[in-house]
């Protein structure tokens, strides 16, 4: 029986670039997951009082605009998905590319085989943005998430940091998820653990 959980991501987070490697590295290895990748916006958790939402700023539409793309492929270009989004994390954090530029995601996207073009009429006909804001809000408002990465199995949700990466090391990257998804699911007690110092 495959196991089912949600996970939040935003591009421009680290943490969330490591936990998705661990788990794409996984999936690609023939891990038996079904994974919801929910997207999670940054740019709205930190909208001041007053502010217009991230969704309604024609100012901060560039900062949506990774995201939006990412819906676009998980949903219509589903067996592209995964490269995508290990790419998409990549042009950010390896290269140091600035994924609020049309042209760098649309590289990413021709490198792996996904039509631009396809995925800017998806993105302007207007139900990415929509459902951006809608898995957004249900986070918050449903499991009082915070940030990312955030894994949501059932009811519960848990925000957790990794700092490694794990190359091509599939057993590594199923045994990071697994021990997760365990103690979110086996020891709901357990309600924060953080180191109070990085190892160098």
């Amino acid at each position: 029986m495959s196991t089912a959980f949600g996970l939040t991501w935003d591009y421009r987070c680290p943490f969330a670039r490591n936990m998705a490697e661990h788990v794409i590295t996984a999936l690609e290895d023939g891990a038996d997951w079904e994974v919801t990748w929910v997207p999670f916006s940054l740019t709205q958790v930190h909208i001041g009082e007053g502010e217009l939402d991230a969704w309604d700023d024609p100012a901060k539409a560039s900062t949506l605009h990774a995201m939006e793309a990412a819906i676009v492929v998980r949903d219509r270009f589903p067996d592209r998905s995964l490269a995508v989004h290990r790419a998409l994390f990549a042009a950010r954090h390896d290269k140091g590319l600035d994924l609020r530029l049309p042209e760098v995601i649309d590289g990413v996207l021709q490198e792996h085989g996904v039509d631009p073009a396809a995925v800017a009429k998806e993105i302007e006909a207007g139900w990415p943005r929509a459902e951006f804001r809608k898995a957004h809000v249900e986070a918050v408002e449903g499991k009082r998430v915070f940030g990312v990465p955030t894994f949501i199995v059932d009811d519960a949700a848990v925000f957790v940091r990794v700092m490694d990466r794990p190359g091509t090391d599939a057993g590594r990257a199923r045994r990071t998820v697994e021990r997760v998804l365990e103690t979110l699911s086996g020891w709901p007690e357990l309600n924060e653990f953080k180191h109070t110092s990085i190892p160098r």
